[in-house]
């Protein structure tokens, strides 16, 4: 393995709060030989955070949004900003080891290259993320019983490489040519559900998806959703319906898809509400 072939990819935007440190670990981290970092027009002090960074360390370039095109395309331009044969996506709340991504890269190499891996996410509490580990939705089946709608896969212990159908976009290691393969993220996700789609497409295309069970990262998760909660929940939702739209609708009749349809949409009022209470309530 050559040193200083990761690039990695952070998407910041009202992300003050833990953007220094998310970066100083990454400076630290052993394989990085590129940090792109794209803000999509934070109005905080994230950009000061950049312009430090960026001084201190010829391995960080930044590009400021003067508005916010979404996290998919985000995710494009910066893998567009950069020419590591790895790239690492990782948010900028999300707080890995010194040999985080390294090992990830291990592990892809493990099974055979063509793979996104993913790690082992806690919150500040050491309670583990259900979106570290997911299936594929089913909207049908979601209709038939509310429990379908819960997409997590617990971690199987016994397993230091667990195989699923999908991961967090919050840190995802992959090959650049796997991602080159998939033309990147769907920028028609503006937020949420642009990881399960990369995953299933990548699966289509004959590679693994992943995680490390036995690396382990923190994610704070949601620094930067408190700041617009009913603009991320408009576009979590959106997201849930182009999802459905792409992989699953020709499948279903126009009666099942009415239905999927009013159960996304029916959602978002009471979806909305829980975040504007959390965001208010942090």
């Amino acid at each position: 393995m050559t040193d200083g072939d990761i690039a990695v990819v952070v998407v910041a935007h009202e992300s003050a709060d833990t953007l220094d440190d998310c970066l100083l670990r990454l400076r630290h981290a052993t394989g990085v030989g590129q940090i792109r970092i794209i803000d999509n027009g934070s109005r905080d002090g994230t950009l000061q955070i950049m312009q430090r960074h960026a001084a201190a360390d010829a391995r960080v370039r930044f590009v400021a949004n003067p508005d916010n095109p979404g996290f998919a395309t985000a995710c494009n331009q910066g893998a567009a900003e950069c020419d590591g044969p790895w790239l690492a996506f990782v948010n900028p709340d999300c707080l890995v080891e010194s040999d985080t991504l390294s090992r990830l890269r291990e592990a892809a190499e493990d099974l055979g290259g063509a793979a996104i891996v993913g790690a082992d996410q806690v919150d500040t509490s050491g309670e583990r993320d259900p979106a570290t580990r997911r299936r594929d939705p089913d909207f049908a089946a979601m209709l038939h019983s509310p429990s379908n709608a819960n997409l997590g896969v617990p971690m199987d212990a016994g397993e230091p490489l667990q195989r699923v159908e999908a991961i967090s976009g919050a840190l995802m290691l992959l090959p650049r040519a796997l991602f080159e393969r998939l033309q990147g993220f769907d920028a028609g996700y503006r937020l949420h559900a642009e990881d399960l789609d990369l995953c299933r497409r990548a699966r289509a295309l004959g590679a693994t998806v992943a995680v490390a069970n036995d690396v382990q990262v923190v994610h704070v998760r949601g620094v930067s959703s408190r700041a617009r909660p009913v603009f991320v929940e408009w576009h979590k939702h959106r997201g849930f319906w182009r999802y459905f739209s792409k992989f699953e609708a020709s499948q279903r009749s126009m009666l099942q898809r009415l239905g999927v349809f009013s159960l996304i949409w029916a959602r978002f009022p009471f979806a909305t509400a829980r975040a504007v209470w959390r965001a208010l309530s942090s």
